[in-house]
């Protein structure tokens, strides 16, 4: 279930990864269009607020990803110097890394928690399109919050399940 939630999570951040790219090429089309018309005296604007949605989006966005890393463990790994190593010791320091990016992924859900209600309070809006900026925060909370599941679903289950490629 937690591989099917990572999964579907990771999806709908590439989907908004997918809406930054549209945005970009539509706001660099306008440039280019903008050069043209300037030839004749014309004049074609960019998108207002393009800077403002690219920050939320992608602050938004990356974070998703985080989820699916772990569950293919795709993280960090010292396989070159636990390849020759006993496997009681390779599965300790596993255990180890299970149990700490459990524990870094809720501490930085914590603080993004925090930072979340000081900017509601704050009541920081976007500078050109005025958006609230606070909501975009949930996605990585939440985002956060899976990782942390992942890591703790994979440290308590069989060692065989924890490790993707057998």
């Amino acid at each position: 279930m937690l591989r099917a939630a990572s999964l579907g999570w990771a999806v709908l951040g590439g989907v908004i990864l997918l809406a930054i790219v549209g945005v970009t090429v539509v706001n660099v089309g306008a440039f280019a269009l903008d050069r043209a018309a300037r030839l004749w005296g014309g004049e074609v604007g960019g998108l207002p607020g393009y800077e403002d949605f690219v920050r939320l989006a992608v602050g938004a966005a990356v974070p998703m990803f985080l989820p699916y890393c772990q569950v293919m463990r795709g993280h960090l790994a010292v396989d070159l110097f636990m390849k020759n190593s006993p496997v009681s010791l390779s599965r300790g320091i596993d255990r180890l890394s299970l149990f700490l990016m459990a524990a870094l992924a809720l501490f930085l859900a914590y603080w993004m928690t925090l930072g979340l209600l000081e900017t509601r309070d704050d009541g920081a809006l976007s500078r050109v399109l005025g958006w609230e900026e606070w909501p975009f925060y949930i996605t990585g909370i939440l985002s956060l919050t899976l990782w942390a599941l992942v890591a703790v679903a994979q440290l308590f289950g069989p060692w065989k399940e924890a490790m993707i490629d057998g």
